[in-house]
């Protein structure tokens, strides 16, 4: 950890340098020479890059953490009287039985049998609980928005989730007068499942080698794929084949600025897309970027000429625009004509919902020709943002 804060402290500095020499080169019109603008770049990438190494560390000191974990509990029990055994999915008979019928290719009379309660309707093995765990866990760190989001399980069907539509209000009224009526009015957003798959092919030589760590490579390579997908989805996603994300023109976030610039942003338009969002959104905001537009911000001031971006000098504490907390995905939109290219606002409105059980299925015979084995991950998911307001965006212009 100590390395870490050196390196926050580090960027810090860096950073400091790099507004020093940004303030001291413009000339009398705002502009760098080509020359010092190629200076300024280097500079600001080598705080991207320890930006980068920091993050990096603190996912190891992460992982570090999660592996030291005292795997087993102390007994406080009578040892005479036994322990309360898993059963189902969560059960070691499971779990051993469905990593068996992964590697092999006809699995014994005895695993199949384990294997019948976690069968599902297209005829793959739902993965053991404590996998499908492993595996969420995977998928947040692939994927931010699960960080930011509202996470919810659905077991069949559409799940009906009811929203206020519009508030009634009080009246000033005469002495004995009439109390005007004015009610709540009520919508509801359905949230179901789309179908988000991927193929994984392994070797048979890697997968009868008993060194090879088959759980752990899948867990790795589905988290990857699914989690990149998911992210793209709940962005930029229309609602067509899949979720809705909070960049649609239907079903997303409402426009709180629109940019009077293609290709660029001013404090003012910043200032103006924080202030569109009502105060008590503000308090759990956060703003989402590309790191291309986090560019374009890093060189913005206040009217006090405060930088807008400030690095964060603590592990586990984002880097801030406006004293709120910044990440960025590299599936926003970059500054371009008419793009939505920054996000501001309390992402807990948009609920994901996951139709429980993932399942992988092998597929012996497609792949037998090269000496491959596929397996077919499956994931039921959905995404909508419940509440237009809570969300913002600026937009540039046409």
């Amino acid at each position: 950890m100590s390395e870490i804060l050196k390196l926050r402290e580090k960027r810090a500095k860096a950073w400091d340098a790099a507004k020093a020499f940004l303030d001291t080169k413009r000339g009398n019109d705002g502009l760098l020479s080509a020359e010092d603008t190629a200076t300024y770049d280097k500079m600001e990438a080598d705080v991207v890059a320890l930006g980068h190494e920091i993050e990096r560390l603190e996912r190891q000191a992460t992982i570090d953490a999660e592996l030291n974990k005292v795997t087993g509990k102390p007994i406080t029990n009578d040892p005479t009287k036994g322990t309360e055994e898993k059963t189902g999915r969560a059960s070691n008979d499971y779990k051993k039985a469905f990593w068996n019928a992964m590697r092999s290719q006809k699995p014994k009379y005895e695993v199949l049998d384990a294997l019948q309660i976690g069968t599902d309707s297209e005829g793959g093995y739902l993965v053991p609980d404590e996998f499908e765990r492993t595996l969420v866990e995977a998928l947040e760190d692939e994927n931010i928005f699960r960080s930011l989001a509202n996470v919810i399980n659905t077991s069949s069907g559409d799940r009906k989730i009811p929203v206020v539509a519009t508030k009634g209000t009080a009246s000033w009224v005469d002495e004995e007068g009439i109390i005007p009526e004015s009610d709540d009015s009520f919508g509801q957003v359905s949230i179901g499942a789309y179908k988000l798959a991927t193929l994984i092919k392994v070797s048979e030589e890697l997968l009868n080698d008993s060194v090879f760590n088959l759980e752990a490579y899948i867990t790795r390579e589905f988290a990857r794929r699914i989690g990149n997908k998911e992210e793209e989805a709940f962005f930029t996603g229309d609602g067509t084949g899949k979720p809705t994300g909070i960049l649609a023109a239907t079903g997303g976030a409402q426009v709180g600025v629109t940019a009077a610039a293609a290709a660029a942003v001013t404090i003012d338009e910043v200032l103006d897309l924080f202030y569109s969002l009502k105060a008590p959104y503000r308090n759990r905001a956060v703003f989402v970027l590309n790191d291309a537009t986090i560019k374009a911000i890093r060189k913005l001031k206040d009217g006090n000429g405060q930088y807008l971006w400030q690095p964060s000098l603590q592990a586990g504490t984002p880097d801030t625009i406006l004293n709120r907390p910044l990440r960025t995905s590299a599936y926003m939109p970059v500054l371009a004509a008419s793009a939505k290219s920054i996000v501001f606002g309390d992402f807990s409105y948009y609920w994901v919902a996951d139709r429980q059980g993932r399942a992988f299925k092998r597929l012996n015979e497609l792949y037998a020709t090269t000496g491959q084995v596929g397996f077919l991950a499956t994931q039921r998911v959905d995404g909508k943002l419940i509440l237009p307001e809570a969300i913002k965006v600026l937009q540039q212009h046409a």
